[in-house]
């Protein structure tokens, strides 16, 4: 079961949602590009609110946002540090990925990696 996953929260505008996919579908095909197992971009489709906690309620989500749950997949720990070394360094990420230009609200998304520890 040696893997690791980066798992990302993100809230983007609906109106925004094609071109959130266009740069989900470059960004994947990046993270592939230097190693990554696994890309995956999931829209919400049945998420509530909640009272306490919620995937919603993680990100602010506000009036007209959806969310989206995402995920990569890789070998190990030290295999996503290189990856994501690669990927940060990659001159179409630097095209891609401005803050300014982003189809959603980068101080609120959520990230962080993760240590799978089970695996049916």
């Amino acid at each position: 079961m040696a893997k690791y996953v980066d798992g990302f929260v993100v809230p983007v505008p609906k109106k925004n949602v094609k071109e959130y996919i266009k740069l989900a579908k470059v960004s994947g095909k990046v993270w592939l590009k230097h190693g990554a197992l696994e890309y995956i971009e999931c829209q919400a489709d049945d998420v509530p609110k909640g009272k306490v906690t919620s995937f919603p309620k993680s990100v602010k989500q506000k009036s007209g946002e959806t969310v989206f749950f995402s995920w990569v997949i890789y070998k190990s720990r030290a295999h996503r540090d290189s990856v994501m070394k690669k990927v940060m360094n990659d001159p179409e990420m630097a095209k891609i990925w401005e803050m300014e230009k982003m189809p959603f609200d980068g101080m609120r998304m959520i990230f962080g990696g993760f240590k799978p520890v089970v695996s049916l």
